[in-house]
């Protein structure tokens, strides 16, 4: 008991110390790219929430006064002159080798090029971006804590007892995902498809607290970039329909309907070959809209300390307050999103899973 409300202290230190350094961060991009905003005296939150949320070639670490410390990344790409490795520093004074990233049009924040006729395009662009560095982050950290479960597991027998502290909390929550959900919703043939939605759950659940943590390595918003979760769809989209019965394929191509509803329009089968995909899209968007709302709701309440600096100091401490107890707030409640959108994420894959395991009706 007295461990479990440790680390529920740790946690809302962390949530609070969150909100601090999201508001330095947030601070810092004020002064250093809303430039025109500031002339102005506005902020632009729409800048400052999508830019901290997106993807980018270097990864800011933070600000000390006027100076941001970035860690580069490589920049890998194909391009009109052929193949270019190189540090993302070198774009910090201009373009380099006839790449440069463009500060506005379709391709902002992006790599591009001019082409002959003086026109943007993208080259084949393959760079080692803050969210693909922070999904090798993720990935690493979560085989060293489940190899760490494996060596205890080594270690110690069954008769032993069973394990407590971080490998215990690991054990109960396989044993649930593993039972409560992959067994239950699939069925007999549950265990070839267990690997799959156990290690998907464990990488969505790392990838989601990871996104909370403030400072690096933590911050990137990997499952709020739609690419990822296009791809993790895309595997349980596989999984079910190459994997499927063949009762399931005739349920879809042939359904157990009226006649006319097949013949000689079939519409049946048509909207039964539409729901094979519009599963794994819902999968997709539920999963992307969720994790990047609840950034976008915690960047958007530390936004609202800068934005009534203006206003005068009773408003904005007393709207500081405010913003920053609806940052814990919030944080503590991505917290606990982060495990729902993992656990509805493989509940659901396992759903379709085990549909496609139907079998022939007597």
């Amino acid at each position: 008991m007295k461990k479990i409300n440790y680390i529920v202290l740790l946690l809302l230190l962390l949530v609070g110390t969150s909100d601090v350094l999201k508001a330095n961060e947030t601070s810092s991009q004020v002064s250093a790219s809303t430039e025109t905003a500031e002339s102005k005296g506005d902020v632009n939150v729409n800048e400052l929430v999508f830019g901290h949320i997106g993807d980018a070639y270097e990864w800011h670490v933070i600000t000390l006064g006027d100076k941001a410390l970035s860690i580069p990344l490589p920049v890998i790409v194909y391009s009109s002159t052929g193949w270019h490795v190189f540090s993302s520093a070198r774009l910090e004074e201009g373009p380099y080798e006839g790449l440069y990233i463009a500060q506005e049009g379709p391709y902002e924040g992006k790599l591009v090029e001019r082409n002959t006729a003086g026109e943007e395009i993208r080259p084949f662009d393959i760079s080692i971006t803050k969210n693909v560095m922070g999904l090798f982050i993720n990935s690493a950290l979560l085989l060293v804590v489940l190899m760490s479960c494996v060596r205890w597991y080594k270690k110690h027998p069954v008769e032993s007892g069973a394990p407590r502290g971080g490998v215990g909390m690991m054990e109960a929550m396989i044993l649930m995902i593993y039972e409560d959900v992959i067994q239950k919703c699939i069925g007999p043939d549950y265990k070839r498809y267990a690997p799959y939605l156990l290690t998907v759950f464990f990488f969505i659940l790392i990838n989601n607290l990871m996104g909370l943590v403030p400072f690096f390595p933590g911050g990137a918003n990997v499952t709020g970039n739609i690419a990822v979760t296009f791809v993790l769809a895309t595997c349980t989209f596989i999984m079910t329909n190459v994997f499927g019965s063949k009762e399931y394929w005739k349920e879809i191509l042939w359904p157990e309907v009226p006649l006319w509803l097949k013949v000689p329009v079939p519409m049946m089968p048509v909207i039964e070959l539409f729901g094979i995909f519009t599963k794994p899209f819902a999968l997709m968007i539920r999963l992307f809209a969720n994790i990047m709302a609840g950034h976008a709701a915690i960047l958007s309440l530390v936004a609202i300390i800068f934005i009534t600096v203006k206003v005068g100091p009773v408003i904005n401490g007393s709207m500081t307050a405010v913003a920053v107890a609806f940052g814990i707030f919030m944080d503590a409640l991505e917290v606990l999103v982060a495990f729902i959108q993992a656990y509805v994420f493989t509940m659901l894959s396992a759903v379709f899973i085990g549909l496609s395991r139907v079998k022939e009706h007597e």
